[in-house]
């Protein structure tokens, strides 16, 4: 593929955290069916994160496999040393990596929790960010997304160590945009509110939640979907995006307002 013009993302290089499941799989797909080549970063599952590579074959785009455990520095500037090889340098950055964050009261969560979240949802951004900003920079032109959570304003009770780390991440989102606005490059965050994906479904109360949600917590009457999060990524990863920056977008039906 042709390199890209300055002003179009088509044909950029994307690269997104955690894109083996979930979320981070729908937008690796929804990259790349606009015309990105994609950077799949998984932490163990080869074999779901070659199925995301199929698919986005599939659909005629081009990706790769990027085993990487993000919250090391050794392996990210392993995984970026990778990606640059094979694909070029990274022109959009989406931080959607995550990892299992229990809803416990507050008394029964020691550091611990709270320190496997920060490294989540700060040191893995700020390895990454640090990782893919020398090109940005120099091509005076980039897109980062980090994928927060409408619990920073919403709070969740029972889920302390969560809200914390992902309000830090929006902190960070903020600081950055600032920062980085003058080199071409933004910053924003997708906050999406209850989205089902597959680790959801086999949950004992998926039922009731879900139609606890749909019956009177969501204005819009439904649980959110993973392409309904794809396509405010689509977004701010853009190239006509580029005067959007700083920006805290939650997607969450209108949850945000009650």
């Amino acid at each position: 593929m042709s390199a890209s013009k300055q002003g179009d993302a088509h044909g950029r290089v994307a690269l997104i955290s955690g894109a083996s499941a979930g979320l981070g799989r729908a937008i690796a797909l929804g990259l790349a069916r606009d015309g990105m080549r994609v950077g799949i970063n998984y932490a163990h599952d080869a074999g779901r994160a070659g199925q995301v590579l199929a698919e986005v074959e599939a659909a005629g785009g081009t990706g790769m496999l990027l085993k990487a455990d993000v919250r090391e520095p050794a392996a990210v500037d392993e995984l970026y040393r990778q990606i640059a090889d094979r694909l070029g340098p990274v022109a959009v950055l989406v931080l959607n990596a995550s990892g299992p964050h229990p809803q416990v009261p507050f008394e029964e969560q020691p550091w611990a929790i709270y320190q496997a979240a920060l490294d989540d949802f700060v040191k893995a951004p700020y390895l990454l960010t640090r990782a893919c900003l020398p090109a940005m920079k120099a091509a005076r032109w980039g897109r980062i997304v980090t994928i927060g959570s409408d619990v920073c304003f919403r709070t969740v009770n029972h889920y302390s160590a969560y809200v914390t780390a992902k309000s830090a991440l929006l902190g960070f989102t903020r600081s950055m945009a600032t920062e980085l606005a003058p080199f071409g490059i933004t910053v924003n965050t997708v906050a999406p509110g209850w989205v089902p994906v597959e680790r959801h479904f086999a949950e004992p109360d998926f039922a009731r939640k879900k139609a606890a949600y749909e019956t009177g917590r969501v204005p819009m009457g439904r649980v959110g979907e993973p392409a309904d999060i794809v396509a405010a990524v689509r977004y701010f990863a853009a190239a006509d995006a580029g005067f959007a920056t700083g920006q805290y977008l939650c997607v969450n039906g209108g949850v945000s307002l009650m």
